[in-house]
């Protein structure tokens, strides 16, 4: 892959790259890191994860797994897209800025904040309360037209399903 092709990965490039949980985890774990990463270091913390265990409790045989895995296949593949940069002498391994271009394949965890489920829920129970109220105290509602209700609930359930696909993505 030439040097002007790492800044414009196609779709079908993106998803091979985010096609294994170890280059995903590599990604991850750097995206949390302020420096480079020894590939040594790398091995042994994606080792870990994968057995669901403390780095101090691996065998040599588990690290050693990990280590020729990434080694040979996984840091070449993502170097080779310019997603990280690995220098071979000294055993490094960055990010890019070009990581970025694997956001727009991935779900914005700035909005995964919002449970839009539960506010579309609560215009439901608060519309069913409302029904309700209306049809068992029709003397104490009797201002309140059960058109005009149904007409404010559609608009409030609109109101918010617009919100949801401008602000919310498909959360």
């Amino acid at each position: 892959m030439s040097k002007q092709d790492q800044d414009s990965l196609t779709q079908g490039e993106v998803y091979d790259l985010l096609s294994n949980a170890r280059r995903r985890f590599v990604i991850s774990y750097l995206r949390d890191c302020d420096e480079p990463v020894e590939l040594n270091d790398l091995s042994r913390d994606v080792a870990a994860w994968e057995n669901d265990t403390d780095v101090e409790n691996l065998t040599d045989q588990q690290i050693k797994r990990v280590y020729v895995s990434l080694y040979q296949t996984h840091v070449p593949k993502l170097s080779e897209s310019g997603i990280v940069e690995y220098d071979q002498d000294s055993g490094e391994v960055v990010l890019t800025s070009n990581v970025s271009t694997l956001d727009t394949y991935l779900p914005d965890s700035g909005g995964a904040g919002r449970p839009w489920q539960f506010v579309y829920a609560a215009i439901a129970v608060v519309g069913l309360a409302a029904y309700a109220a209306v049809s068992l105290l029709p003397a104490a509602f009797a201002w309140v037209s059960l058109a005009w209700l149904g007409a404010a609930l559609m608009v409030a359930f609109a109101a918010v399903a617009t919100a949801h696909y401008l602000y919310g993505g498909p959360s």
